[in-house]
């Protein structure tokens, strides 16, 4: 969970209690190598790719990832990062500012652009790319890695690579940073 959400999440300003350890620093490390041979197969190499995260999770994932292609094919990754927070379709039910800002600065019209996120949930965040993606380019074709996918989809969206299917409450929360993924809750 991005420190936004964190910050956004009910109870807001509350404190996240890890419960279970879901994945730990070797897990994730694994998850990414997996995902990026997913990626090369699926793609045919790494030539037209861009990885763009989401910011401010799906940054060092994106991040990560680059680095697992580039020394699995030697081929330069483009790697960027998108804000998405005033394309948001719920700006008016909670408070939304932008956490930084976002960086591509390269054409999109005919690449393969790969939105990299730590967690999906209801999708919201990348319907969210996807439309703020329109307004630097026209790509080939957009997929999605997430390290953790964690269900409660209120959109029809698919993630094509994941690191970790996590079936959770809605009410629990689910953190991704350098040293795994935690399962948890929020407390006041």
């Amino acid at each position: 969970m991005a420190e936004r959400e964190r910050r956004q999440a009910p109870p807001y300003g509350g404190v996240f209690r890890a419960r279970t350890r879901v994945m730990d620093r070797e897990d994730l490390r694994r998850a990414v190598w997996r995902m990026a041979h997913e990626i090369i197969e699926s793609n045919h190499g790494a030539g037209d790719l861009a990885l763009i995260g989401l910011q401010t999770g799906g940054v060092p994932l994106a991040g990560a990832l680059a680095e697992a292609l580039v020394s699995i094919t030697d081929d330069p990754v483009d790697v960027g990062s998108l804000d998405v927070a005033f394309y948001r379709d719920d700006i008016g039910l909670r408070p939304v500012l932008p956490e930084a800002v976002t960086e591509i600065p390269w054409n999109l019209d005919g690449r393969v652009v790969v939105l990299c996120d730590d967690v999906l949930f209801t999708g919201r965040t990348i319907r969210a790319a996807l439309n703020a993606l329109a307004d630097y380019g026209r790509p080939r074709s957009v997929q999605l890695a997430v390290m953790v996918d964690r269900g409660h989809r209120e959109l029809p969206i698919r993630p094509d690579y994941v690191g970790k299917n996590l079936p959770t409450r809605r009410d629990e929360v689910v953190d991704v940073h350098a040293d795994g993924v935690d399962l948890g809750e929020m407390l006041r």
